[in-house]
């Protein structure tokens, strides 16, 4: 069985919702879960990890014990992925501060650019089993 990794994500954020269903169209082997920062099970693992509960600039990526954030958590993510996106991989290289220099300018101005939602994404049946309770 493959191993499961959990990806962190602002459930109200539209590009942030546009990311998880990117990763949901892709994840053909389903190895990624999904909670929303602002949930029950995303709130426990932040409090688990020693992550602030409160700000929600940043995808998070919990692999096992592990976790990662910003650019890296993405980078891991499209590594998980496999295929060509796996190749994007290659960009970690790039040192931490760059890679999240570029990332905050994102997170800053993704509201204003893609808008939010009132209330956290409610996922399709579908895809609701890949989603943390």
């Amino acid at each position: 069985m493959n191993e499961k990794h959990i990806l962190l994500f602002d459930g109200v954020c539209n590009l942030c919702i546009g990311v998880v269903n990117f990763v949901i169209k892709r994840d053909a082997k389903e190895k990624l879960m999904f909670a929303a920062l602002q949930s029950e099970s995303g709130q426990a693992l932040l409090k688990k990890y020693g992550l602030s509960t409160h700000d929600f600039d940043s995808f998070v990526f919990i692999s096992g014990e592990e976790y990662y954030i910003k650019s890296s958590a993405g980078l891991r993510v499209l590594k998980e992925l496999g295929g060509v996106w796996m190749l994007f991989y290659a960009l970690i290289i790039l040192p931490v501060p760059i890679r999240d220099f570029i990332y905050d300018m994102v997170a800053k101005t993704r509201y204003r650019i893609f808008g939010k939602r009132d209330t956290c994404i409610i996922p399709t049946p579908e895809v609701k089993r890949r989603f943390l309770p």
